[in-house]
């Protein structure tokens, strides 16, 4: 891959890690969910984004290592 989707990679895991904490610290504003404490409708979609953003993450780093390995091979 090339540097710069590398870095649109990376950048896309990041924002999607923040987008899962979001989602998974989430509490909704009605008191009538009191019952519940623990139940947030979002959770699901805070792992789904955690997992998508580790494999894009691990994506990109496995790339960017590749990558540099093979640039200093060149150099020797």
């Amino acid at each position: 891959m090339k540097f710069k989707t590398e870095i649109c990679l990376l950048l896309t895991a990041i924002v999607l890690f923040a987008v899962s904490a979001f989602f998974y610290s989430y509490q909704p504003a009605s008191q009538e969910v009191s019952l519940s404490q623990s139940f947030n409708p979002y959770r699901g979609y805070a792992f789904t984004s955690l997992g998508l953003g580790s494999v894009l993450m691990a994506a990109a780093s496995i790339s960017y290592s590749k990558r540099s390995k093979d640039y200093v091979q060149q150099q020797l």
